[in-house]
């Protein structure tokens, strides 16, 4: 469950990233991030643990470190052991930025699930440090992370998607990324199947959904955030299915966000911010 934000402070930003995102021509998503951080001088974390690439976590030390952050720390853990370490932990709780790359989300969650370092993550969050994830560092941020299933379809099925535990810096939404790109509608739609309450956040590649301690998604990036919403959800047959049999979801309500739209949590509304058109 996320940790309670004390009384008269105000949880940190959280910010998944569909993945692929741009690091070259003025990295806006990551520089935005680390703004939020602190700018010059601000102590980032990374954690490179799902990717088995050793240049993962030298990659964005450099990229932060070129921005002007204070120190980057780049936390590797290979084992459930390391996430206990008290000297790792306390990296953890100086930070006043945290990134998780991307790789493989279930190395993360049986790494670092139901550890010290999960803990200290969920905890710096609630006392207003922003946390960032790219592909399955994305993934991992919420409550219920998708770990596997269909790609490239956009019916869901009621096999079409594994679920994991995942940080739970929020139970109000799942996310997906590389959305677009591998098509994943279906499984998001599944995982919403078994899951009403939650609201679906399908991320493109190079595209992040920024989202405040108000609870409201802003979109930074060249590619979309596709809201999945089925609280008035009327009929699904996820119940009486079985199998590779598609599921039949009734009242769903979908949006598509691009950059400068955003979508409030609590109210459920959508709006395109930035973009609308300005009255004379």
């Amino acid at each position: 469950m996320p940790s309670k934000t004390p009384e008269g402070e105000a949880r940190g930003w959280i910010v998944p990233i569909g993945g692929a995102e741009d690091k070259d021509n003025g990295a806006k998503i990551l520089r935005r991030f680390f703004e939020l951080c602190g700018g010059k001088g601000a102590g980032i974390a990374v954690i490179p643990t799902a990717s088995r690439l050793n240049e993962t976590g030298d990659r964005y030390e450099q990229l932060f470190s070129e921005m002007g952050a204070g120190s980057v720390t780049v936390l590797d853990f290979d084992t459930r052991r390391d996430a206990h370490e008290r000297n790792r932990v306390a990296r953890i709780e100086q930070a006043s930025g945290i990134f998780i790359t991307g790789g493989n989300q279930l190395r993360l969650s049986t790494i670092l699930g139901g550890t010290p370092v999960a803990q200290a993550i969920r905890t710096c969050n609630a006392h207003g440090v922003p946390v960032g994830g790219t592909s399955a560092g994305a993934g991992i941020l919420s409550e219920h992370m998708i770990a596997g299933g269909d790609s490239d379809t956009s019916t869901p099925h009621a096999d079409g998607v594994r679920l994991a535990p995942g940080l739970g810096l929020t139970n109000r939404f799942v996310i997906d990324q590389h959305f677009r790109q591998r098509d994943r509608l279906g499984r998001l739609l599944s995982a919403l199947a078994y899951n009403p309450f939650a609201i679906g956040l399908g991320v493109d590649e190079d595209t992040a959904a920024f989202i405040g301690p108000d609870n409201t998604v802003e979109v930074e990036g060249s590619g979309a955030v596709t809201v999945v919403d089925a609280e008035g959800l009327q009929y699904s047959s996820m119940a009486q299915v079985g199998g590779h049999s598609p599921v039949c979801m009734l009242g769903v309500q979908v949006h598509i966000l691009t950059a400068g739209a955003t979508f409030n949590l609590d109210t459920r509304k959508a709006s395109a911010g930035s973009l609308a058109p300005t009255k004379n």
